[in-house]
């Protein structure tokens, strides 16, 4: 048997590199999951690369309460449930000084990042209530618990989503619910080439790169696959003593 053999997942984010990875993962361990974004045909794609007669997708916007109310109705429809929560989806905003940054793109990056999560838990617990418990993963980032110069919004949201992580994690408790968060280093994803981009002011882009990496001690990026593993561990039963915790995925970059 798979280590989330009759789990149910919904995962947003579901159309990019880390919730893809996740959602081939967690099939190939017995889950059923529903991807969820707000791109039908890149979610048509990644349920397609994914090949398998137990993951389908929605169609979800994260911002909206009715959205995610829907993913979870759509879950316990299709699945019976839900066990697995992984808060995935996330948008990097732009490169670009505080004092210049536009506020509704300010707004934008708050209201995917971190409202996005909160509703997504907000629908999710109570359907995880009614299973006896579950997990929920979210999507941090180093910037989480560090910061760079350019990235101020993105930063704010990453260190939001862990305040809410503690929060829920002492508040689900009782149920039987754990919360925790997954804090990546720059992934190999279409997000970093985005960031290298706003980083590299007219530099080469692998020059931009390279540069990023030498700040890792392991000296690259992750792939998405890698991040993935720690997301099967902490939705699994072997992480079932694991709760309001930051998980550093970094290859020791905030050592």
């Amino acid at each position: 048997m798979g280590r989330l053999e009759g789990k149910v997942a919904v995962i947003t984010g579901g159309a990019g590199g880390i919730g893809r990875a996740a959602g081939q993962l967690y099939a190939n361990e017995g889950a059923d999951v529903l991807l969820v974004d707000l791109d039908q045909s890149a979610l048509e794609d990644a349920c397609a690369s994914i090949a398998s007669n137990k993951v389908s997708y929605f169609v979800a916007d994260v911002t909206k309460s009715d959205d995610n109310k829907a993913m979870v109705a759509c879950a316990e429809e299709r699945y019976g449930g839900v066990d697995i929560f992984l808060a995935n989806a996330g948008i990097e905003g732009d490169v670009c000084p505080l004092v210049d940054y536009d506020e509704d793109r300010f707004e934008q990056v708050m209201n995917v990042n971190v409202k996005g999560v909160f509703l997504g838990m907000q629908a999710s617990i109570p359907a995880m209530k009614s299973r006896g418990g579950g997990s929920i993963v979210i999507t941090s980032s180093v910037a989480g618990v560090g910061a760079a110069p350019g990235i101020s919004p993105y930063a704010a949201s990453k260190h939001a989503v862990i305040g809410l992580m503690r929060s829920a994690a002492k508040e689900c408790a009782p149920d039987n619910i754990r919360v925790n968060t997954v804090n990546p280093s720059p992934v190999e994803t279409r997000m970093m080439r985005s960031i290298e981009e706003g980083f590299g002011d007219g530099e080469e882009l692998a020059d931009v790169k390279a540069r990023m990496e030498a700040n890792i001690p392991m000296q690259r990026y992750a792939n998405p696959q890698e991040i993935a593993q720690v997301m099967l561990f902490l939705a699994s039963d072997d992480s079932s003593w694991v709760t309001g915790s930051i998980n550093m995925a970094d290859g020791g970059m905030t050592a």
